[in-house]
């Protein structure tokens, strides 16, 4: 690997180097959206991260002298591989310059110490399970990606399929521009479902703690059959909510109920992602921090959203709850004046909800990609 060399992270130095690495490779593309410094060290806070309570990470960065070129996390999930029955660890938090060599010696350091854990594949990139952020962008860099949707350079999947790594799940994006009156068929479907006895409400932030002990509930059971879905606990799922509270709007955070029992929901997120890009450039120089503050501005303010969530525990996939809870976040979206919303991620294998999307008339903009390599894969 020449003059490479890669080291764990064990100081406050070198985590100050990894989080910054990020901040340096990406800063000038104009497509990266720069996340809070906070919520960097948030993610990686053993005290503050409910996911380290029982998951492992090592984090790892590459040097060239005194420069930072690269950065990878290697992560011990115990909970996927009990939930799944394999020995799969994971990647993520990669970045790293356009250089295979680097790429070679940041995996390396991950494969030996993911063996050490008894790990025979690695899959990634995921921070820290497909719960939360994960993918390669591998089709359409034209655009600056949603909220807490990943960006990484076009160079990236080349560099890791060089070294070993072939496709184990998409994960696609489509864009719904919101129409001036609602689909006919969507309004029929939606009607017929209320008329047996299906309701949707607003999510109660007011009763936050019970609100998400359901909501958990539901997420667990509607994607429990999903590729690479490990169920969340009480405290992560917790942890989530209070992430999302600032740019959650009650309106766009439905639950569709049967008899008074809550069945399925639909999350909504304003993506606040282009007023922190337009803001970008002048923050670097002189402007003041893009904080919570100006975050839940942008979303009060936002004409854009992400559908991030949409789903119904699986007894009642076939009763129309889905139909009802679309109409009626097409609805709120067309009342609060909405041109578009990104609907992300949509697993490549769930086929019948890639032809609802179709049909829909929803075109496919993004693709973002999980990798696969076994542990030991030798060095190309």
């Amino acid at each position: 690997m020449g003059d490479v060399t890669v080291s764990p992270v064990r100081s406050r130095a070198q985590m100050k180097s990894f989080i910054e690495c990020e901040y340096t490779l990406a800063g000038e593309h104009d497509s990266w959206i720069p996340p809070l410094r906070s919520e960097r060290r948030r993610l990686l806070s053993r005290r503050r991260n409910p996911f380290l309570s029982f998951g492992e990470i090592q984090l790892y960065i590459a040097q060239r002298g005194k420069d930072v070129v690269g950065r990878i996390a290697a992560i011990d999930n115990p909970r996927h591989n009990r939930y799944h029955g394999g020995h799969e660890g994971f990647f993520g938090l990669f970045a790293c310059v356009d250089d295979e060599d680097v790429t070679c010696a940041l995996f390396d350091a991950v494969d030996m110490w993911l063996a050490e854990r008894g790990m025979t594949s690695m899959l990634g990139p995921v921070a820290f399970s497909t719960n939360y952020e994960c993918g390669l962008l591998v089709d359409g860099f034209d655009s600056p990606p949603t909220i807490l949707m990943p960006w990484n350079p076009s160079t990236v999947p080349t560099l890791l399929e060089r070294i070993g790594f072939k496709p184990a799940q998409d994960l696609l994006a489509f864009e719904w521009p919101c129409p001036s009156e609602q689909p006919k068929v969507l309004t029929r479907v939606a009607a017929m479902a209320t008329h047996r006895g299906i309701t949707v409400r607003p999510v109660d932030v007011f009763d936050f703690e019970a609100e998400v002990g359901r909501l958990r509930n539901l997420y667990n059971r509607a994607w429990q059959h999903n590729w690479g879905f490990v169920p969340l606990t009480e405290e992560e799922f917790r942890d989530l909510a209070l992430q999302l509270l600032p740019v959650v709007r009650p309106e766009l955070t439905l639950v569709a109920e049967i008899a008074g029992d809550a069945v399925g929901f639909c999350l909504t997120l304003p993506d606040v992602n282009p007023a922190i890009l337009a803001t970008k450039r002048r923050r670097q120089r002189w402007g003041l921090p893009f904080g919570p503050a100006r975050i839940m501005h942008a979303a009060r303010t936002a004409r854009r959203g992400r559908l991030m969530i949409l789903g119904v525990v699986q007894e009642y996939q076939n009763s129309g709850a889905l139909a009802v809870l679309a109409a009626e976040t097409d609805k709120v979206l067309r009342h609060l004046g909405y041109e578009s919303i990104e609907i992300a991620w949509v697993l490549q294998s769930n086929k019948p909800a890639l032809r609802a999307l179709r049909a829909s008339g929803c075109e496919q903009t993004k693709k973002y990609r999980i990798y696969q390599r076994d542990v030991g894969f030798p060095p190309v």
